[in-house]
C-alpha cells in the first residue's frame, strides 16, 4: 500500500489521507462539503471521496480562515462570494491575513433602517447603564 508521501502531488486523496495531512476530522470535512458549495470532491462507487490538489488547497483555506482567522462559516462564506474563491486562496496561501478581510466601512455599517434602529436603542440604554454605574442618578457622582 503506498503512503501519503510515495503518491504525486496531483495524485487524488481520500478523505482520510485529507483528514491526516491537514488535521482535520474526517466528519468535520464532510461538515464543511454541506457549507461550502465550491468544496466538491469527486465522488466514486459506494460515495467515496477522492480530492482533487484545488479541493485540498481550498480546505486547507477553509480550515486557515475558521481556526486561525477565527472567521465564522458565514464570514468565510461571505469573504468566497464577494472576493471570489481564487482570489481567497491565493491571499491566504501567500500568507496574507489582512488582504482576505472584508473593508471596514461594508463591515460595520447597519444595513437597513431597522438594524440603525436597533443600534440606536442599544447605545441610548447602554448610556443609561452607564450613566447608573457611574452613579449619575442618585446624586452622588
Amino acid at each position: 500500500m503506498a503512503t501519503r508521501q510515495e503518491k504525486a502531488p496531483d495524485a487524488f486523496r481520500t478523505i482520510s489521507e485529507v483528514a491526516e495531512e491537514l488535521d482535520v476530522p474526517q466528519h468535520v470535512l464532510r461538515f464543511w462539503e454541506s457549507k461550502f458549495s465550491q468544496l466538491k470532491p469527486v465522488k466514486r462507487g459506494g460515495g467515496r471521496r477522492y480530492y482533487r490538489p484545488e479541493d485540498i488547497q481550498l480546505i486547507r483555506t477553509i480550515r486557515r480562515l475558521l481556526y486561525e482567522d477565527k472567521f465564522t462559516i458565514k464570514g468565510a462564506q461571505k469573504l468566497f462570494r464577494e472576493q471570489g474563491v481564487r482570489r481567497v486562496v491565493k491571499a491566504v496561501d501567500g500568507g496574507a491575513h489582512a488582504a482576505v478581510v472584508p473593508p471596514a466601512d461594508t463591515a460595520s455599517e447597519p444595513r437597513s433602517p431597522q438594524d440603525k434602529a436597533r443600534l440606536r436603542a442599544i447605545l441610548q440604554e447602554l448610556r443609561e447603564i452607564r450613566a447608573l454605574l457611574e452613579g449619575g442618578d442618585n446624586g452622588s457622582g
